[in-house]
């Protein structure tokens, strides 16, 4: 049976051209009707059962089972799942909304004890019949909600969070299964593919059989190239298919009928036909901050900009276009037997779907589909992948024994949620302890002294609450504290001398300590003032103070010796600094001269031969141009003012003559 896999898998499989024995073999794989809830337990077994979607064997949806707004955490992904359907979270999330603060599991039990309503329906968050679930649900936390706000006089609707409304909950794609292939190998077709009344037709396999296409034999043209000659390709069913989104738009008709090929291999592949394509551009989209320029002024008004303008115009050029393309491709569309479109967003389903005079394609239309995965940038060569996607059929080697253990497993720990979600008694959130809060104050204390530089405040709040220079930070499991455990690590981190020679010659901070990569202090600091700050500790603490080898810090360094290295350093920068902009400065010189402008002051004196000086007259006036009477008025008093204060100077020192 290997053998016949890799012949039956040894190319792509093309859904409107598969290989005749296996379409013969070809069973329907139940269920394939799933329900949304069944889709994601589904989901569920398949991670449980060690079985991933990611690319390196990973499971690439996992997340924190805890909730940050209510402050609680949980076992499993299931009690956080309850938890987000349960009136305390909705109650809580209605807090944050409105500004106000969230409240623990108690005062909540608190505020609903006062309501004349009963909470039966919330606390048993599994339950066979959803909605009436869901309507017990609504229905305490709007009179909670009604009884803080004070808006007895409203609808529940006003206040009642609305639920999104469920769709079919149908998979992205059918399953079959085949004698020829092994008992876990699948094969799948989108769901996509087939039109709204196939796919209300249970016998999808008659269906699949009759959608399949002989391959094209495509002949080359007579100029001897190997294009394909337009009135014999556009024989057969063909889809359209089109993205629009950020000023960039891309469309492509393609026949469904394959033509053959072979790879440099030798290996006989199927080719699409391409019987149309085209693609604009437009920047329409605000650079570095998103967004289309009307989105913006939707919200915020209308700019005035240099750029704004020409974003609007390409907003209304491109709608243009895009219009006018399909009103040209008019035929092509309505032959065409599905539409994918992908348009996000008001502006873009508008520019699409209208309405307008002489419209195209409508949302009504049941040939419409939306791609079932997700694209990129509109272009060709992405209409040409989704195209392939779409049509290729989907291999996939299931350990359906796992599955099926991993299902159960999921069902009898439901079936426990369910029971222990019916019991009176309640799970209480675990609290952290007075200890613990204490150190998390600590932390968040001491952080945020260092990270902004406040020496004697640092020394101050350590002394007085007698914690001690080497204080751990809590919790020491997060990234930030792993790296930088204690202060000390976190100013060497920082790079933050002065902090560090507080902590070392005052506090009497510990450089030999490691954090949780083995590291001491001395090994994360970042600059070179940072490490002369552990070197003049230790030339200010003594040798026998720590052991200085093991806190791998240098020869000790004289105080005024680091300041002095400090001062050339900052000196060496300044010079370097001073350099680039004057070398800048002259390269602006020199391109100003080279455009027309003002020539740069020469460097060499005297006078060149042949050059007329001008008078103080027509110097005057080349300062005065561009400028306002008023302001030549002004220039006028000043240059006066100067020269009379320049020759009462020259009078008091006798230099006048």
């Amino acid at each position: 049976m290997a053998d016949k896999k890799e012949e039956i898998l040894k190319r792509p499989l093309y859904v409107f051209d598969l290989p005749h024995e296996l379409l013969l073999t070809l069973q329907l794989k139940e269920p394939n009707f799933l329900s949304e809830d069944q889709a994601n337990d589904s989901s569920e077994a398949w991670k449980v059962a060690g079985i991933s979607n990611g690319k390196d064997g990973t499971d690439q949806t996992g997340g924190s089972t805890a909730c940050g707004l209510c402050n609680i955490s949980f076992q499993n992904l299931a009690d956080q799942r309850r938890h987000v359907k349960s009136d305390w979270h909705g109650y809580n999330l209605k807090q944050k909304l409105r500004g106000l603060q969230a409240v623990n599991e108690v005062e909540f039990e608190k505020l609903v004890g006062d309501l004349d309503e009963s909470i039966s329906g919330s606390d048993s968050s599994i339950s066979e019949d959803e909605d009436d679930g869901s309507v017990a649900k609504e229905s305490t936390l709007s009179a909670l909600l009604k009884k803080q706000a004070r808006l007895h006089d409203t609808t529940e609707a006003d206040v009642t969070p609305q639920r999104k409304k469920r769709g079919s909950g149908s998979p992205p794609r059918i399953w079959f299964s085949s004698p020829l292939l092994p008992s876990n190998t699948s094969l799948g077709v989108y769901r996509a593919l087939f039109t709204t009344s196939e796919q209300q037709n249970p016998d999808v396999l008659d269906i699949l059989r009759k959608k399949q296409l002989k391959p094209a034999q495509v002949k080359p043209t007579q100029n001897g190239s190997n294009g394909v000659p337009l009135p014999s390709s556009m024989i057969g069913p063909n889809v359209f298919l089109c993205m629009i989104g950020g000023g960039h738009f891309a469309a492509m008709v393609v026949s469904l009928t394959p033509k053959l090929g072979k790879k440099a291999t030798g290996i006989e592949e199927r080719q699409a036909i391409v019987i149309a394509h085209k693609t604009f551009h437009r920047y329409t989209t605000r650079r570095k901050q998103g967004g289309s320029q009307s989105a913006n002024d939707s919200a915020k008004g209308a700019a005035h900009s240099a750029g704004a303008g020409i974003r609007r115009y390409n907003e209304v050029a491109l709608e243009a276009e895009v219009r006018a393309l399909l009103s040209e491709w008019k035929e092509l569309i309505d032959g065409s037997e599905l539409l994918f479109v992908r348009a996000t967003g008001t502006t873009n389903r508008r520019t699409i779907f209208g309405p307008y005079e002489g419209q195209i394609l409508r949302p009504n239309d049941p040939r419409v589909r939306s791609f079932p995965f997700s694209t990129r940038r509109a272009t060709q060569a992405e209409l040409m992948r989704a195209f392939v996607e779409l049509t290729r059929m989907k291999v996939s080697e299931v350990d359906e024994a796992a599955l099926a253990a991993a299902a159960a497993e999921e069902q009898r720990r439901s079936e426990l949620a369910t029971k222990s979600a019916n019991t009176p008694s309640k799970s209480v959130a675990p609290k952290i302890s007075k200890d613990e809060g204490t150190a998390l104050l600590h932390t968040s204390q001491l952080q945020a002294l260092i990270r902004r530089s406040k020496v004697p405040a640092i020394i101050s709040y350590i002394s007085q609450n007698s914690i001690s220079p080497d204080f751990i930070f809590h919790p020491p499991t997060t990234q930030a504290n792993h790296h930088a455990s204690t202060p000390l690590h976190l100013a060497a981190s920082l790079n933050s001398p002065a902090v560090i020679l507080a902590l070392l010659a005052k506090a009497g901070a510990d450089p030999t300590i490691v954090n949780g990569e083995g590291k001491p202090p001395f090994d994360i600091a970042g600059d070179r003032a940072t490490r002369d700050a552990f070197r003049v500790a230790r030339s200010e603490l003594g040798e026998n103070k720590w052991n200085w080898d093991a806190a791998h810090c240098p020869a000790p360094l004289l105080k005024a010796e680091a300041d002095e290295r400090e001062a050339s350093g900052r000196a060496e920068s300044q010079k370097i600094e001073a350099d680039r902009r004057k070398a800048e400065t002259e390269r602006l010189e020199r391109e100003a001269f080279a455009n027309g402008g003002r020539k740069p002051p020469s460097k060499t004196t005297g006078k060149a031969l042949g050059a007329t000086e001008r008078t103080g007259a027509e110097l005057r006036e080349q300062e005065g141009r561009g400028l306002t009477p008023e302001m030549r008025a002004k220039l006028e008093r000043e240059r006066r003012a100067r020269a009379a204060e320049e020759r009462m100077r020259r009078m008091a020192s006798g230099e006048w003559q």
